[in-house]
């Protein structure tokens, strides 16, 4: 294995940023072996979409260095996939985005000079955007690729490179080891310029053309409303507040229909009010129920910072406030897209991730449309719905439990901003019909049946404590094979995706893709479905639990049991796991 201090001097002699080349310098100096071990020996994975990290120095997080070769290897795969069907003297065209975060506009401009030096066309927003403007433009001008420098709803200490394809999806296989494998190729640096996007021809700037054009998509998709109630609106120190100003126009709406949290309104890459800026966090929406007690309303809407995701809470009548889960605001949303559907409903389709509810798909059952299960993340729920709108169905929305929302007629990605703008058009519905979000939520489930979960997730320690914890469970029945039973409740159904076995399936063979680098199992019991996966960007371990039954205090408490056998039988306190909040 080679010196750890050789790959520091490789470091040192490649790195052109004055700070992250101070911080490897500074660990030689005290001769910290054990944190340029940690920083220099593995490189930062290409994985979910692309990259996610600290902002540290190292090949192992986001740094000018890991962002620069990210950028050459994208670009390398881009031309050798595309290239070829272009026409003597043309130029394949990426689009740049960024948010608000530390380095974000740094870490887009030197990814905008190395595609410049690659030989592609940059098209440039040049300021704030939310994250689903990328994979829009993408499809809006017909580039290659889009980039969006962006950690979405993490910590202020990291930073991300998402990437999306020319169908304005982001990337799935092969294209993700793909691009990989060009990066690991780890060319000589050969643009360092962050000037480029100000002074090369081959940069063009899109920011109000796309913008117009994206807002044009949104109305089609929502008509204009009458006024409806006040609400509360918070962008979580980021960027979508414009954004979300924007929708109320395009809607029709007054600006003083949205009382904005003024704390949390303009981006903040601090994030002052909420050191972990993600609506669904304990606590993340105080400061709006605060807001909303001194302007009257009784409706909060969140986005998280890069405003991809979206988040809706009502003050019921008892005073108390009720935050819809990301899976009861998919129910919500998909029965309005139901309701209103103006085309032949035999021809409408919509989509839920495997972690999600199926309570979408019990919808599908009764009142006929198509429905698919993909694997977890949007880049499978927007390329599998890409695929039904090629064998004829209207694919229009699509949603995962983690508060994401797609509406495929404005992006083929969620969208905090359009589902926002398709919530309100919903709630004035519901208005109209004498219901607030709450009671139309308790219509559909007297209608579909109660769908309850007990969703957490558990802290691990590292990748390879999470990899024996999942092989235990794969030969805990005594005989080296799944266990039979959890708790009381038999297992009926067994579905490994890691090793790519279904025990209802075809020869055993699962219904959808199998990855052996990730860790996710699901099982079928009597009235209870839970799947329990290794998170592809944080160090957790995620468990989806959800029940269904004749009453939600029954659902709930089923899902609940289930939850509690999982943490006694397979996730012990020995393997070293923190279950959430403990």
């Amino acid at each position: 294995m080679e010196p750890i201090e050789n790959l520091a001097e490789q470091w040192l002699s490649t790195d052109q940023d004055p700070e992250t080349r101070k911080e490897i310098e500074d660990l030689l100096a005290i001769h910290d072996e054990a944190e340029l071990e940690k920083r220099l020996r593995t490189r930062i994975a290409f994985g979910t979409a692309g990259l996610r990290a600290s902002m540290k120095a190292g090949y192992a997080y986001m740094n000018s260095l890991t962002v620069l070769q990210a950028s050459q290897g994208l670009a390398t795969y881009v031309l050798e996939q595309q290239g070829p069907s272009l026409a003597t003297g043309e130029r394949l065209s990426v689009v740049v985005g960024y948010d608000a975060r530390h380095n974000s506009a740094r870490f887009a401009k030197l990814a905008a000079g190395a595609f410049v030096a690659k030989g592609l066309n940059v098209l440039w927003f040049g300021q704030l955007i939310h994250t689903p403007m990328v994979p829009f433009a993408v499809n809006h001008h017909e580039a290659a690729a889009g980039i969006m420098v962006t950690a979405s709803h993490n910590p202020k200490a990291d930073n991300g490179y998402k990437v999306y394809w020319k169908n304005g999806c982001q990337i799935i296989p092969p294209h993700d080891q793909g691009i990989a494998k060009a990066i690991d190729q780890l060319e000589p640096i050969i643009s360092w310029n962050e000037k480029t996007v100000g002074n090369s021809s081959n940069v063009q700037h899109i920011f109000p053309e796309a913008t117009e054009a994206y807002y044009t998509a949104l109305q089609i998709v929502v008509p204009r409303s009458t006024r409806t109630a006040t609400f509360t609106y918070t962008p979580m120190h980021g960027v979508g507040l414009p954004f979300m100003q924007k929708a109320l126009d395009v809607l029709g709406l007054p600006n003083d229909t949205m009382k904005v949290v003024a704390a949390q309104a303009q981006p903040d890459p601090e994030f002052s009010t909420v050191p972990f800026p993600n609506p669904e966090e304990k606590g993340a929406l105080d400061l709006a129920y605060e807001t909303a007690a001194k302007n009257d309303c009784k409706v909060v809407l969140a986005n998280d910072p890069d405003a991809d995701r979206f988040a809706v809470a009502e003050r019921l009548d008892g005073g108390e406030w009720h935050q819809f889960t990301g899976n009861q605001m998919g129910f919500l949303l998909a029965s309005y897209v139901w309701e209103t559907y103006p085309h032949d409903k035999g021809k409408l389709a919509m989509l839920a991730s495997t972690v999600s509810s199926r309570m979408l798909a019990a919808m599908a059952i009764k009142e006929g449309f198509h429905f698919k299960e993909t694997l977890t993340g949007f880049k499978w729920l927007g390329n599998v719905a890409q695929d039904l709108q090629a064998q004829g169905y209207d694919a229009a929305f699509a949603y995962e439990e983690a508060i994401g929302y797609a509406f495929t007629g404005v992006v083929w990605d969620k969208d905090g901003i359009a589902a926002a703008a398709v919530f309100l058009t919903a709630w004035q519905r519901w208005q109209k019909q004498g219901l607030t979000p709450w009671q139309k939520l308790q219509q559909l489930y007297s209608s579909y049946g109660y769908f309850e979960d007990a969703n957490t997730y558990l802290i691990s320690p590292s990748p390879e404590v999470t990899g024996r914890a999942f092989e235990d469970i794969r030969t805990s029945n005594g005989t080296g094979s799944p266990p039979a039973t959890i708790g009381k409740r038999k297992i009926l159904r067994w579905r490994d995706l890691t090793i790519g076995y279904d025990s209802a399936g075809v020869d055993g063979k699962p219904d959808l893709p199998t990855d052996p680098t990730a860790q996710m199992i699901t099982c079928e019991l009597d009235g209870v479905v839970f799947t329990a996966r290794g998170s592809g960007t944080e160090p957790k371990i995620k468990l989806y639990i959800e029940a269904t039954a004749g009453s939600s205090a029954e659902a709930k408490r089923s899902a609940n049991e289930v939850l509690q056998d999982l943490l006694r039988e397979w996730f012990k306190p020995e393997f070293g796991l923190r279950l959430a909040g403990t």
